[in-house]
């Protein structure tokens, strides 16, 4: 009799399957109710099991950590596992205990800096094993760096700056080969810098600590900021030079040493004041090379008539050299001068209608930078007012042409874009004066000091969102003209005075020479063969708009057009670490990842290869829209 065919083995079987099922059912919900446990533990010691702040967080045994509003939780959507746990700025001042935290076995992202957290970091760190990012700066964790730290063979960034480490850093900290940040200032470590990839390496600072000896090799890829404050170090960048090594000691110190090694230990001090002469001798050269080229070259040629610089005139903003103001710069003939004043136009402010080109060649004038296709000034003018002249070179443009370019570019006006004052043109030379604005520009804010301010996920939502809609509608203003910006980018991004974003020098810059610019080879071969559109000449305003976007999520400097971050960001996102791409501070400010995702999407359709396959300015300020109007309904308040 065949087996199968018995209903009592088929009721068995069903049986056996139903208590197999029940059995991994169990084991699941218990490791889940273990992990959550140990959280609940973990945050228990951070914060000495103090009550209001357990409730504030809302870490409960009756919620689930993904779906039950836990704050500074962000789960693994797919596996529904911990993957982020942020917890900075919460006034913890409890123990750091690793064995409870790696009970999350999917745990990537742990960061508690900005607390009060004290005690040492203990040696069972090395169970996160699946831990690419770890920051705990701004604690008063203390002792010795564990060794255990190199066994997080999947860590890219650690940040453990601002507490009160001791000791010497684990030398097997440079064996992680992907650790791209290394960020310890401010402690007490001491001994030798150990001698990291620093090739590799993209952030890196070491700074106000007890290290000595020589700094490693390739060390000076960063600046000496990354290694000041530290008396025993010695070494490129650092301006003191390591000395050379001492020579051996006499086996026998009783006796007078001879001739030969008084002559060897003479020659060794000759040698090394031989080295130190020569190396002031280059760094006095240096000096004197950089002040020859500041003071070459300042000077604005004004119809081909090149004019001295006085040097009655100082700089007080700490920015380069100052030339002695536009007086300097006159023809040398009063008739040519006449005639330049009456170029002169001025386009806005009833108060400036009298404003002659005479006035801009008396007021003195600071360099406040170069750019491919011309020079910055700014300018103080008689009346007590502070403008910003771009002089423009090598523009083939006549000045008919270029008089009826400016004149549409002024009355295409929208508030996210910085109007012109007034402008000047002459067979040789090009002038457009602005307003100028004392917050500084994009670049400044995302790069450099923000003098205070911060710079949060809503407040970079906003930048996206305002600069795509004032592109959008010069675009739709002036497309029929084929005019576009022409040079996008965040150092053409200026702040207001409410610190809106105003787009500067838009179409200063002829686009037709410069349509291919990020475009793939194939891509420029089709544009060239169709021919040229008023379309295409927007759409390298799309791809350099993408740029500030993905500076705007990430952080970094945009470098080579753009192509390197455009590259280095598809090449994280294929390997499915998206959040790897995003600005530290974002991740730990705990900014939605999902909208993160989603204004990253439209980043990297801007910067496509392919001109076609590029969105408008008027979808892409659509779909940042939808972005932020998203973010809002979220009840994150944007503003």
């Amino acid at each position: 009799m065949a087996m199968e065919a018995n209903p009592c083995w088929n009721i068995i079987s069903i049986s056996i399957s139903i208590s197999i099922f029940l059995i991994l059912f169990h084991s699941t919900t218990s490791e889940q109710d273990s992990v959550k446990l140990s959280l609940i533990s973990f945050l228990q010691k951070l914060s000495r099991n103090d009550t209001e702040i357990n409730q504030k967080l809302s870490w409960n045994i009756s919620s689930d950590p993904c779906t039950g509003g836990w704050t500074g939780v962000t789960c693994n959507s797919k596996s529904n596992s911990v993957r982020i746990i942020t917890l900075q700025g919460f006034g913890l001042s409890g123990s750091f205990d690793p064995n409870l935290v790696c009970n999350a076995p999917s745990l990537a992202v742990l960061s508690l800096s900005d607390n009060h957290l004290h005690g040492q970091l203990p040696l069972e760190i090395s169970s996160c094993t699946q831990l690419t990012h770890l920051f705990l700066s701004g604690n008063q964790l203390s002792g010795q760096l564990p060794s255990e730290l190199s066994e997080l063979k999947n860590l890219k960034r650690l940040d453990i700056s601002k507490n009160n480490f001791s000791g010497d850093v684990p030398s097997g900290l440079t064996k992680i080969s992907g650790l791209v940040t290394f960020l310890a200032e401010d402690n007490q470590l001491t001994g030798s810098i150990p001698a990291f990839d620093f090739d590799n390496l993209q952030q890196f600072n070491v700074s106000n600590n007890l290290f000595s000896g020589a700094i490693p090799r390739d060390g000076d890829l960063f600046s000496n900021e990354s290694f000041f404050g530290n008396s025993g170090l010695c070494g490129q960048p650092l301006a003191e030079a390591c000395a050379p090594a001492a020579p051996p000691m006499p086996l026998n110190e009783s006796s007078p040493p001879s001739i030969e090694k008084t002559l060897m230990y003479l020659g060794y001090i000759l040698l090394g004041l031989a080295f130190l002469l020569f190396f002031l001798y280059k760094f006095i050269q240096k000096k004197k090379k950089k002040r020859s080229s500041n003071m070459s070259g300042n000077g604005l040629k004004v119809d081909g008539v090149s004019h001295s610089i006085s040097k009655n005139h100082s700089n007080s903003s700490g920015n380069k050299s100052v030339p002695a103001g536009l007086s300097e710069y006159s023809t040398g003939s009063s008739t040519d001068s006449a005639l330049m004043s009456t170029s002169l136009v001025v386009l806005k402010s009833p108060a400036k209608r009298s404003m002659r080109f005479d006035d801009l060649l008396k007021s003195p004038a600071e360099l406040m930078g170069r750019g491919r296709n011309g020079s910055v000034y700014k300018v103080m003018t008689v009346d007590g007012s502070t403008l910003v002249v771009k002089r423009i070179k090598e523009w083939m443009i006549s000045s008919e042409d270029f008089r009826k370019r400016m004149e549409l570019i002024d009355r295409a006006k929208h508030r996210n874009v910085l109007p012109l004052v007034a402008f000047y043109c002459s067979k040789q030379e090009k002038l457009l004066v602005y307003e100028f604005q004392h917050n500084g520009s994009l670049l400044k804010l995302i790069h450099g000091s923000q003098d205070g301010r911060t710079f949060d996920w809503g407040s970079r939502l906003n930048m996206a969102a305002g600069i795509a809609e004032g592109m959008s509608f010069m675009h739709g203003e002036l497309q029929s003209h084929g005019i576009g910006h022409g040079n996008l980018k965040s150092s053409n991004i200026i702040m207001n005075n409410a610190m809106d974003p105003c787009i500067s020098e838009y179409g200063l810059m002829s686009v037709l020479d410069e349509i291919s610019e990020g475009s793939s080879s194939s891509s420029k071969s089709t544009t060239k063969k169709r021919g040229m559109n008023n379309n295409d000449v927007l759409k390298k305003d799309v791809y350099g708009f993408g740029n500030i976007l993905l500076e705007l999520l990430t952080g970094k400097l945009v470098e080579n057009n753009g192509a390197d971050l455009a590259k280095w960001v598809n090449s994280v996102v294929r390997e499915e670490w998206t959040v790897e791409v995003f600005d530290k501070a974002l991740v730990e400010e705990g900014a939605s990842e999902e909208r993160m995702v989603h204004l990253l999407q439209v980043a990297l359709n801007c910067v496509s290869t392919s001109l076609d396959a590029r969105p408008t300015m008027a979808q892409v300020s659509s779909m940042i829209s939808s972005i932020k109007e998203e973010e809002e309904r979220s009840g994150v308040s944007v503003s």
